[in-house]
């Protein structure tokens, strides 16, 4: 018996990284790109507003070299938003800016993910959106290479 809650759990842990990372991916996703897999759904689900959408400050945190003490960075805005499909499956929604909006339909992918049935659905757009990121994200590695300066230390010889 213990196998199996031990099983149930490591299932539950996979997802739950699963549902963060497609989460995280939502929170990356231009307004446009919700809004156009929203309108490619077949089969649109009725939302009804739990929280939100609502726009707040965070305080961001940093630390030096990745792992010195940590610091006080700033505030950035945040807006989130939390709906409820009819079925009773409850979403949220979390981006930078003040975009409640884009916050409501992260939210309602969020619940669409959670469904067996719509998951497909979500991981198309989800999949859109990885490319898109990791596109962005080599342009930037190969801006900022050009931008390289390799030092080295030249030895004199003897004193």
């Amino acid at each position: 018996m213990a196998s199996l809650n031990k099983s149930a759990e490591v299932a539950g842990k996979d997802a739950g990284a699963e549902r963060q990372k497609a989460m995280g991916l939502l929170a990356k996703a231009s307004r446009a790109e919700l809004q156009a897999a929203f309108g490619a759904l077949a089969d649109k689900p009725t939302v009804q507003p739990v929280r939100g959408p609502e726009t707040g400050l965070v305080m961001v945190r940093g630390r030096i070299g990745g792992g010195g003490a940590p610091f006080n960075l700033g505030e950035a805005t945040v807006s989130r938003a939390s709906i409820r499909l009819d079925d009773g499956t409850v979403g949220h929604g979390q981006t930078l800016g003040t975009d409640g909006a884009k916050a409501r339909l992260a939210a309602t992918f969020d619940a669409l993910f959670q469904q067996p049935a719509r998951k497909a659905e979500v991981e198309t757009l989800l999949d859109a959106v990885a490319a898109r990121v990791a596109k962005e994200d080599a342009e930037k590695a190969r801006q900022t290479a050009a931008t390289r300066v390799d030092f080295f230390t030249m030895v004199r010889g003897e004193d």
